[in-house]
């Protein structure tokens, strides 16, 4: 069975812009899905924020070992119901890779729990991409470096949580360095984010970053969900895997009775 990728995609840049429209006459999650689809091992499928529930319905979801977004003009747009429903799925186990401009989408925010912020320019400058994990799994058959010739700028500080692993640094004509390959857990999902991306450049026609994301989407995939562990179950005492003895006073038995007690209260009125 191959790796079931959907690219989300904002889907708001190619309706309004001529120079990204002209970059990605069908969408740029349409590229990125056909750049994921030259793997054998990948089946790519797209969605977008106009689609009933963004796409990301439980059917939907339920079909996909590795979800790559890409967002950047409508991040308020998403609702936030969707934004726990697929947060809740990455936990369990699902994949995600997040793309340039979506470390400012509420999903990314929400799952690192930081304000994610960063500097930036849009001058169409060089961005020179190193790796600096040449052992690392997302970074198998890459040069030393690549280069993309015109990029936007995101420098230092980068305000999200310390990586498991940095996987590229990359460095900008203007000066700027910026940690630009970032690898992290939650759960049991594995989440990569990559920043090269941006909507007027032709970032994802190149061969290089067709082969990152190839990469990373075999990296991020995981067989096995966990929904355990979105749960808090009690254990009682009948159920320790060793026999004890109750002690002391029990603070959330008494809770529980002023619970029901206040439900039964309620009713009589």
């Amino acid at each position: 069975m191959p790796i079931r990728a959907t690219v989300w995609g904002e889907n708001v840049h190619e309706q309004k812009n001529k120079a990204v429209a002209e970059n990605y006459p069908k969408g740029m999650h349409a590229q990125i899905a056909a750049r994921l689809n030259e793997d054998k091992n990948i089946k790519a499928t797209t969605v977008t924020l106009q689609d009933a529930e963004h796409g990301m319905t439980e059917a939907k979801l339920d079909d996909t070992d590795v979800l790559v977004w890409w967002g950047h003009a409508a991040h308020d747009k998403v609702d936030d119901a969707i934004v726990e429903r697929v947060a809740t799925r990455v936990w369990q186990g699902m994949g995600l890779i997040v793309l340039h401009s979506g470390h400012h989408s509420k999903l990314f925010k929400r799952l690192m729990g930081a304000p994610a912020n960063l500097h930036w320019r849009e001058a169409g400058e060089r961005e020179r991409i190193w790796v600096v994990n040449p052992g690392h799994p997302i970074a198998k058959g890459l040069p030393e470096y690549f280069e993309l010739e015109t990029e936007e700028m995101y420098g230092e500080p980068f305000t999200v949580p310390e990586p498991l692993e940095t996987v590229f640094i990359s460095w900008f004509q203007g000066g700027e360095v910026f940690r630009s390959g970032l690898t992290y857990r939650r759960g049991a999902g594995n989440i990569f984010y990559f920043r090269p991306g941006h909507e007027t450049y032709p970032t994802y026609h190149d061969k290089t970053v067709g082969q990152v994301l190839r990469n990373a989407v075999n990296w991020a995939y995981n067989a096995e969900r966990h929904a355990e562990l979105l749960k808090a179950p009690n254990r009682p005492v009948e159920q320790a895997i060793e026999h004890i003895e109750e002690r002391g006073a029990h603070l959330t038995k008494e809770m529980m009775q002023a619970a029901t007690d206040w439900a039964e209260t309620s009713k009589s009125r």
